[in-house]
């Protein structure tokens, strides 16, 4: 059935009978296509970021240097106080060391009595030299 059958009202013939509408631009043509890739340029460049991060090290390594010298000094004020106690420190423990040692020689001749022919702090080991005890004190009470 045709449509004019269907709708009860006249319709065209042909195809041909149509009136000719085409589609066009508008009047003043189309606005041009982007194609091309066109980045915002926002934010610093690379040559400012990289002179920003290069200030940032140079000043970080600036304080770190400071900061060596700082502890360099009170490193070397603390070298300095113990050497400047080190003889008083030396001249106690001296003064520990031949207290401690008369009493070990009065506890040797007092243990040694009896031996004939003991002599009383002489080294049994016969080296020639002097050597302060290895542990550093001298504790009769313990032996």
């Amino acid at each position: 059935m045709t449509e004019s059958v269907i709708r009860n009202k006249p319709g065209m013939a042909s195809v041909k009978d149509m009136p000719i509408l085409q589609d066009g631009p508008p009047p003043g043509g189309f606005a041009p296509v982007r194609y091309a890739r066109r980045i915002p340029n926002k934010g610093p460049s690379a040559m400012a970021i990289f002179l920003a991060a290069f200030g940032a090290f140079s000043y970080g390594m600036y304080q770190v240097g400071k900061g060596n010298k700082i502890r360099r000094a009170l490193k070397e004020e603390k070298y300095a106080a113990r050497r400047a106690i080190l003889p008083v420190l030396q001249a106690e423990e001296d003064e520990r060391f031949v207290k401690e040692w008369k009493k070990y020689l009065e506890y040797e001749a007092e243990v040694m009595k009896d031996v004939p022919g003991w002599k009383v702090g002489e080294n049994v080991y016969n080296s020639g030299r002097w050597m302060p005890l290895a542990t550093g004190e001298l504790r009769p009470e313990v032996w």
